[in-house]
């Protein structure tokens, strides 16, 4: 399902959201045949090991949304509220074991050889679930990075993230090392929790595929609980059969290293949670009930959207891509980025710095990038996610 809205002779297009592998999915059917070959065609003079971070897909490697998006709907778009149930935890183990729940849930299915776009500097995602208002700003576009402040005043919970990422080429895989911290607050019981993000894997050979890969540890400092989890592609031989898509990881107490519970099963499907004290073993994540059956979002008040909106800035790129008119895409795509160029001329011949609107921004070595919402609450967006 596509949603457009014109809006000053341009669209804004809402594609479903990116579900389970498998599912019926009419907005995703655009890749190009002979897909391999275009890759390799593709990284043909890139070196092993360069840095991707500036590196221009043609629109044939592009499905129509921007990667803000991508990101907001990792937290906007589910079948189940997993965030709510953070809150009602009886006490911090039950509620950390929650956050572990939700944060699993943020992680979602890529599609080999096709990428979301780039974000241009300034760039927005506004969209609202229910009582959830998310904003995301494209905060910085060399290096690209993202901020998201998202926030529901119902539950008295807040989201804070800023993510970089780090693409490389390899030789046979490209994997995109996400930079950065996100942090869940539960207000109403004074807790902060801080996680980061695993990283995105394609392989390119033996067996083209894309996972998410590495290490996720997430930690509330009210509490001194921690989880450690590890995000693993299993493969057999040449790749071959099985569910590549393993989590595995424990649940322990900061303070005296005793391990409370461990974690085990795939992310794409049912994740369980065994009590090391007595055994028992329930499950803490089913993706079926999370990410699968996902609608596309609906505009509201059209008058509303922003001009800096991701679903209107890229709206005729995507609508060409999906139309399969590939010399139209790239056009549309060169209006975005040469606009893009221009406003950067403009500011170094006035001497001007750019400056984001929603987030006040900071970066150190140590620390990496900082990225504070100016306002306390995220207001309510013109785009609702069903």
């Amino acid at each position: 399902m596509v949603v457009q809205v014109k809006k000053e002779e341009k669209k804004v297009i809402l594609t479903k959201p990116l579900s389970l592998e498998g599912e019926s999915n009419s907005d995703t059917s655009y890749t190009t045949p002979n897909l391999l070959q275009r890759v390799l065609s593709l990284f043909k003079n890139v070196r092993p090991g360069s840095d991707l971070t500036r590196f221009e897909l043609p629109p044939q490697f592009n499905f129509p949304k921007s990667q803000l998006q991508c990101h907001g709907e990792s937290v906007y778009c589910t079948g189940l509220d997993v965030l709510s149930m953070c809150n009602t935890g009886q006490n911090p183990q039950e509620r950390f074991i929650s956050v572990v729940a939700w944060c699993i849930s943020t992680t979602r299915p890529a599609t080999f050889g096709v990428a979301p776009f780039n974000p241009i500097l300034g760039e927005t995602h506004h969209v609202s679930k229910g009582n959830l208002n998310v904003l995301l700003e494209q905060v910085s576009h060399h290096p690209p990075v993202t901020a998201l402040h998202a926030t529901d005043e119902k539950e008295n919970i807040e989201m804070i993230w800023s993510q970089q990422p780090v693409p490389k080429f390899n030789g046979t895989s490209v994997e995109a090392k996400v930079h950065g911290k996100r942090k869940l607050r539960l207000l109403n019981h004074g807790e902060t929790y801080e996680m980061n993000c695993p990283h995105l894997l394609f392989k390119i050979l033996p067996i083209p595929g894309a996972n998410w890969v590495g290490n996720v540890n997430i930690r509330c400092q009210e509490t001194g609980l921690v989880a450690e989890l590890s995000y693993r592609s299993s493969h057999s031989f040449l790749g071959l059969g099985g569910n590549h898509k393993v989590i595995k990881g424990k649940i322990f107490d900061s303070s005296s290293l005793k391990v409370l519970y461990e974690v085990d099963g795939h992310w794409d499907s049912i994740v369980k949670l065994k009590d090391t004290n007595n055994g028992t073993v329930r499950v803490i994540y089913d993706a079926k009930e999370v990410i699968s059956g996902l609608k596309t979002p609906i505009v509201k008040d059209a008058e509303s959207v922003w001009a800096t909106e991701s679903a209107y800035v890229w709206g005729e790129t995507s609508q060409e891509i999906m139309n399969k008119n590939w010399e139209k895409a790239r056009e549309a795509k060169q209006v975005v980025e040469e606009k893009q160029r221009e406003m950067l001329r403009e500011r170094e011949s006035k001497r001007k710095s750019w400056k984001p609107k929603h987030f006040t921004v900071s970066y150190s070595k140590e620390e990496g990038w900082d990225c504070s919402p100016i306002h306390k609450w995220v207001s309510d967006a013109p785009i609702i996610a069903q």
